[in-house]
């Protein structure tokens, strides 16, 4: 990808030049996680939006498409086991076959990025009783899944089952955030159970995630949670956890400092729907920030601009992710003593990677402005 950047078609002699020649490349990655996060629960994403995100990463060095398929809204994804479940998805025809994800990360390994899949146990799981109502606590108390119910880890063990045929990337990601676990204390069945064994509500989220992490783990995967889970109760999650920042800035250094692996995604700088979060802000957010011992730094797996769902679909999807999320995936890449101190001294090259990004089928939005901005005037794509 680097030596493709290198070359320049020459329109009038139809010959493709290397400028400047000779070159030597010396080229590696800082971090070995470089990650882009899309969200098709909230809206439905095409193959061909999936495929074309994917082709800009590969373009831009990032190396794993964090796949949140499901969640509240909407239940997409094919599952053989329980092929009720997708009963969730908004309509027949917003639907991913287990084919279609197979396509995705077959897709996806033949330009170097890897799938990572992710079911969000055990809030932001709405969707799943839809079709199997009996997952819900009760039809007043939807989420999170009931813990009480043996049903649910069947179909947690399924699910992940499943998946080991398909996504086969060494970890999943089990979710574990904003869990609401208020309703358990109100659903009578679930109360009793929880009496009975001994827990209240923080103990039964507890109890929860780490079940799931062992049938992820006996299925062959390393997990990664959100950090909600590290900061309940990080001694006692599996040494194989990777602990996903996103809330504070403050977090990374404890989860590294406790001997777990971290991945940086803080939303104030690395969520791309944030629209007022500009390129520039991409760019200087810094993965060790406050982490000083190389024993610990090497912890830091590496990083992960995150595309959430909410107000983006297919019309406006690859250029809010484009060029921010290049801006991010150089940080990612480059040696920290090699990157730009002022991110000014870096427009002109993402500019022009930019224009690369277009011409080479992305719709990366132009530099000018936060989030995606429509171009202000007649122009060169180079001037924009």
């Amino acid at each position: 990808m680097t030596f493709s950047q290198l070359c320049h078609f020459n329109i009038t002699t139809r010959i493709v030049e290397i400028h400047n020649a000779p070159w030597t490349i010396a080229d590696q990655p800082r971090f070995s996680y470089r990650g882009l996060l899309i969200d098709t629960s909230r809206h439905y994403q095409p193959l061909r939006m999936i495929k074309g995100v994917i082709d800009g990463m590969a373009f831009s060095k990032l190396n794993v498409l964090h796949w949140h398929i499901v969640d509240t809204q909407s239940f997409p994804l094919e599952i053989p086991s329980y092929p009720k479940l997708w009963e969730g998805a908004y309509s027949p025809s917003e639907r991913y076959t287990m084919s279609d994800a197979k396509q995705i990360v077959e897709y996806a390994q033949r330009r170097g990025v890897h799938v990572l899949a992710e079911i969000d146990v055990p809030g932001h799981a709405l969707s799943w009783g839809i079709g199997y109502p009996s997952l819900w606590p009760s039809s007043d108390c939807q989420q999170p899944l009931d813990v009480s119910n043996e049903f649910t880890f069947k179909v947690i063990d399924s699910i992940l089952s499943d998946f080991s045929k398909v996504f086969n990337f060494k970890f999943v990601h089990l979710g574990g955030d904003e869990v609401d676990n208020s309703c358990w204390l109100t659903t009578p069945h679930v109360r009793q159970w929880l009496n009975r064994h001994g827990l209240n509500e923080s103990d039964a989220y507890k109890y929860f995630v780490l079940r799931a992490q062992k049938i992820a783990i006996s299925h062959g995967y390393d997990v990664i949670n959100w950090e909600e889970t590290f900061n309940s109760f990080g001694k006692d999650l599996s040494p194989r956890t990777v602990v996903h920042n996103w809330l504070g800035g403050d977090v990374a250094p404890k989860v590294v400092a406790a001997g777990l692996r971290c991945i940086v995604s803080n939303q104030d700088m690395w969520y791309l729907d944030h629209l007022d979060t500009t390129w520039q802000k991409f760019y200087m957010n810094e993965p060790f920030t406050n982490i000083t011992d190389p024993k610990q730094q090497a912890l830091v797996i590496g990083g992960e601009v995150c595309m959430w769902g909410e107000h983006v679909d297919a019309s406006d999807f690859e250029q809010t992710i484009w060029p921010r999320a290049a801006a991010a995936a150089e940080r990612m890449w480059t040696p920290l003593n090699k990157l730009a101190k002022n991110p000014r001294t870096v427009t002109g090259r993402l500019a022009h990677f930019r224009c690369l990004l277009n011409q080479r089928g992305v719709a990366a939005a132009p530099l000018a402005g936060p989030g995606r901005v429509a171009p202000l005037y007649p122009a060169s794509c180079y001037s924009q």
